[in-house]
């Protein structure tokens, strides 16, 4: 049985084409889990291995006529190797502890998310923020959502929102003090899933999609190796020069 073959039982729904949020001048089409569908981990899993991604309470994928530049990546945690900048930036961070909640619906976290949306994110889908918004788009999925926050000195720097899958760690989204800027906490945080992802003897961390083209996705090749779905199948790869 192919994979493919395991969403035979999934209503996906199609958005009509519409402006690539990502590269210039290209029209993109989604498909989605029916709204209906009854979804829980072990599906949500299942889907994740097929390239599909999280955005509140939805799951998507690409699938664009004319172009196949998403390409769905993941780290091999236990095959990752951290490179010189990577390093510091985990030694630099060494001051900051890290608490794993279940829910972050405060007005402590929601004014950090504020921030973060309108001093990085001004020209994106998200500005301008709302609570409702925060609330919709960062939500515990089906019982798998954990929220890693990272304080220094008892002050909230950063979160990374994470669900776990029964085959590795999805990093959904991460947001942090634009102030705090030497710290990278863009890069911490993924580091830190890395190594929380070993800990659970999980395989992989989910890094979502990754576009050659597209300066935003430049960081995700940082982390070497990553395993790419091409054809239909996770492909190993080792390279830095994106």
């Amino acid at each position: 049985m192919s994979q493919y073959s395991q969403l035979d039982s999934v209503r996906l729904l199609a958005t009509m084409p519409h402006p690539c949020g990502y590269l210039k001048d290209q029209e993109a089409t989604t498909v989605f889990v029916d709204p209906q569908t009854p979804l829980d981990q072990r599906l949500y899993s299942r889907l994740s291995e097929l390239g599909f991604r999280r955005s509140g309470s939805y799951l998507y994928r690409p699938q664009c006529t004319s172009c196949q530049a998403c390409v769905p990546a993941r780290i091999p945690v236990e095959l990752f190797v951290p490179n010189r900048n990577q390093r510091r930036c985990w030694r630099r961070n060494r001051d900051l502890d890290v608490f794993h909640q279940h829910d972050i619906d405060t007005d402590e976290h929601y004014a950090l998310y504020a921030r973060y949306i309108e001093q990085r994110h001004r020209d994106g889908e998200m500005y301008p923020p709302s609570r409702e918004q925060f609330r919709s788009f960062l939500n515990n999925a089906w019982g798998s959502t954990r929220y890693l926050e990272f304080r220094a000195r008892d002050r909230l720097v950063g979160v990374a929102v994470t669900d776990v899958l029964n085959g590795g760690v999805s990093a959904i989204y991460t947001y942090f003090d634009p102030d705090e800027v030497k710290r990278s906490l863009g890069t911490y945080a993924i580091l830190y899933q890395i190594e929380w992802t070993r800990r659970l003897g999980l395989p992989s961390l989910y890094l979502g999609y990754w576009i050659r083209q597209c300066e935003k996705m430049a960081y995700k090749n940082q982390f070497q190796p990553l395993e790419y779905l091409v054809d239909n199948r996770w492909t190993l790869r080792s390279d830095r020069s994106g």
